[in-house]
């Protein structure tokens, strides 16, 4: 344990990924030197990935996958590590997002990824090509992980999803009427669904709104919860309970102040069909 490298998960993509390694190798008893020799490297080499000095390739982290006996998680991590268009921190998010037993999302402006039709992503990442903040490439990446997302939800048991949409969600046009009209169509099969409640917060609701930026509340399966927020410039997954608790209970009063699930879906077929 001389000179043992202490890691900070929150630094960045490759070092999250390096964070887990090492815990899963420490879960097992294994030095570096242990593990490199399973997987056929040097134990260089896996020091320069738990740093987060090296990123892993798809093949070290399947191989790792195999060694370690974890499944595809790690490998699953080390593709959301080519999602370079994405804010820091989501690609982590995105791997608890996939094991989540309830998931509870607040959006504001736009529909979320989890309940967006694929026309509704190209139209949204194409506004953003056009803006320059992305290239045609990153647009591409972003709407096949949306996609990617939407196939994690198709498991079984599926997760609960308890989604409250701001009124600007239903309200800001994106492209044509057809891409609307399937979006809203989507919402309400969403609806429809026995693990789903969908909600909107009207802007009656004024002061009363407890979260002004989107907010995600994950519970997993061991029944520890996380949450995840995004600034203009990077996401944060928060773990600490003490935290996450707060939050939890604001989503409450936010879903005890929004219109119910019957109303919400009167008002999107209302908007559907042309009418205030």
């Amino acid at each position: 344990m001389v000179n043992r490298k202490e890691l900070d998960p929150e630094k960045s993509r490759s070092a999250a990924f390096g964070y887990r390694l090492r815990t899963l190798r420490d879960e097992r008893g294994w030095t570096q030197d242990e593990l490199a020799e399973r997987m056929g490297c040097s134990a260089t080499h896996i020091s320069a990935v738990e740093t987060g000095r090296r990123p892993p390739t798809p093949r070290f982290a399947s191989h790792a996958d195999r060694v370690l006996g974890t499944g595809d998680r790690l490998e699953r991590q080390s593709r959301a590590l080519r999602h370079t268009a994405l804010l820091e921190g989501f690609p982590e998010y995105v791997t608890h997002e996939a094991r989540a037993a309830e998931i509870r999302l607040y959006e504001v402006g736009v529909i979320p990824g989890l309940l967006q039709t694929p026309e509704y992503a190209v139209t949204l990442q194409a506004d953003a090509v056009r803006r320059e903040a992305i290239t045609p490439e990153q647009a591409s990446e972003r709407v096949a992980l949306v996609a990617e997302r939407q196939a994690t939800l198709a498991r079984s048991p599926a997760p609960l999803m308890f989604t409250v949409l701001d009124e600007g969600c239903l309200l800001r046009p994106m492209g044509d009427r057809a891409t609307m009209d399937a979006q809203f169509a989507r919402l309400l099969e969403f609806a429809e669904l026995p693990n789903t409640v969908l909600q909107v917060a009207p802007f009656r609701m004024g002061a009363r709104r407890p979260f002004s930026l989107p907010i995600t509340v994950l519970t997993m399966p061991d029944r520890s919860l996380m949450s995840y927020a995004e600034s203009a410039h990077r996401g944060h997954l928060e773990r600490e309970s003490n935290f996450v608790l707060p939050i939890l209970a604001a989503y409450h009063q936010l879903q005890a102040e929004a219109l119910s699930q019957a109303a919400s879906v009167t008002m999107i077929e209302q908007l559907r069909k042309g009418t205030p």
